[in-house]
């Protein structure tokens, strides 16, 4: 099993954890509304379970744009 973390924005991969046993408390998935769980954590068939989330470089771009908080994507 990997938990694999990717931009929601770009799908650029940020990082992964390959380890057999994972505390999703460590990771702070506990701390996740059901709506965010659901947007965010997608269980794959393998295993894996990959988790959308916003990189450097696409946080840097919507903080200079604030308006592409607006857009459903801002990098075609």
């Amino acid at each position: 099993m990997a938990v694999i973390y990717q931009c929601k924005h770009c799908n650029q991969t940020i990082g992964q954890i390959t380890e057999d046993v994972v505390d999703t408390k460590k990771l702070g998935w506990d701390q996740l509304s059901p709506e965010e769980r659901k947007e965010m954590i997608n269980y794959q068939h393998n295993g894996d379970v990959h988790m959308k989330v916003t990189c450097e470089n696409c946080q840097d771009a919507l903080e200079q744009n604030p308006h592409y908080h607006e857009l459903d994507y801002f990098i075609h």
